[in-house]
């Protein structure tokens, strides 16, 4: 007679441990590839609502705010920002808004009243001018920028507009052709 528990030790050989992890690791296999498989691409961009930053721009810019507007969805607002936050009566206004394009490149918007202003020294400073382009009817000034970006900008009253960043010339034409007085 066969002692029982000699029996069973005989039965839990790695024969049967294999068998018995091959469906626990074919599980974990299948939810690791089904979690990748969900990821998207845009998972690593965190976009922002700039409507407060233009808010907060408009209500203390001593001019009439431009931004593009009606810009196709496939345009991700990624930063907003102002120095209107500690502007008093009088004092210069500089907006900024940063895009990810539909490329998945990017676009950035500048206006300020200030031709100082750090962002458009930023941009502006060392530029090669490259000629003129007529975007949505307006005469813009493209240039190349040291770090060998497109830049479009224009001045009118007083007031600098700048469409840069490492997107191509369409998209950063697409960005300038949007842009409009903000109406609120």
């Amino acid at each position: 007679m066969v002692n029982p528990a000699i029996e069973r030790a005989n039965r839990l050989n790695a024969a049967n441990m294999l068998r018995s992890m091959l469906p626990l690791v074919l599980i974990c296999l299948v939810i690791v590839w089904w979690t990748t498989f969900r990821q998207s691409g845009d998972a690593g961009v965190r976009t922002v609502d700039p409507s407060s930053t233009v808010q907060l721009a408009a209500a203390r810019a001593g001019y009439p705010l431009l931004l593009p507007a009606g810009l196709d969805e496939d345009y991700l607002v990624t930063s907003a920002r102002t120095d209107a936050g500690n502007a008093g009566e009088g004092d210069p206004v500089t907006l900024q808004i940063g895009y990810l394009t539909p490329s998945e490149e990017y676009a950035g918007f500048v206006v300020s009243d200030d031709p100082r202003a750090d962002p458009l020294a930023t941009v502006l400073d060392g530029a090669e001018e490259q000629g003129t382009l007529d975007v949505g009817g307006q005469t813009w000034t493209r240039s190349t920028t040291e770090k060998e970006e497109t830049a479009l900008s224009r001045e009118a009253d007083g007031i600098t507009v700048v469409v840069t960043g490492s997107a191509s010339d369409e998209e950063l034409a697409a960005v300038a052709a949007a842009v409009e007085p903000y109406t609120g």
